[in-house]
């Protein structure tokens, strides 16, 4: 069997992770199986995560991310931190909870504007985006602690459709 340890994610992976769970988009389907929604409705990722060591997993999800870009996508993170393998910070959840998330990245095309936009919606809501920052810098710590090895083929992983932002 063919395996890939997945990479870091692009930081504001783990924002996007915190918004599908503050949107109740991450549902568990059944034994190591989820689902979890795009922020606009459209897709349906299936993700699985399985714990196969102190600090290993294996996993899959059919997000661009993972099957295009192969570093661990947001619905792993999302299924992660719902497990309680990695910290959750429920105020920053609630934060960024109503974010258009695939809109915002279709129509900016690179993750720090979409970042700086996030951040004022973020602050708008009362929440200091140090706050934020923090929470994201202490999760990208813990991942680049695990060793997540990706198994497409309990996903089918193939099908996702390429993404176009960077």
């Amino acid at each position: 069997m063919y395996s890939t340890r997945l990479s870091l994610p692009p930081r504001i992976k783990v924002l996007e992770a915190l918004g599908a769970l503050a949107d109740g988009r991450v549902r568990k389907e059944s034994e190591n199986f989820f689902s979890v929604v795009s922020s606009d409705g459209s897709r349906t990722y299936r993700v699985y995560v399985e714990r196969v060591g102190q600090r290993e997993f294996r996993a899959c999800s059919t997000d661009n991310g993972t099957v295009f870009r192969r570093y661990v996508g947001y619905p792993i993170i999302s299924v992660m931190m719902l497990l309680g393998y990695l910290r959750r910070d429920l105020e920053v959840e609630k934060a960024l909870s109503s974010i258009p998330w695939r809109r915002l990245n279709e129509t900016l095309k690179k993750y720090a504007l979409v970042e700086n936009e996030v951040m004022k919606v973020v602050s708008s809501r009362g929440v200091n985006p140090r706050v934020v920052y923090a929470t994201v810098s202490r999760v990208m710590t813990e991942l680049g602690e695990l060793i997540i090895t990706l198994d497409e083929k309990i996903c089918g992983a193939g099908i996702a459709e390429e993404e176009s932002t960077d």
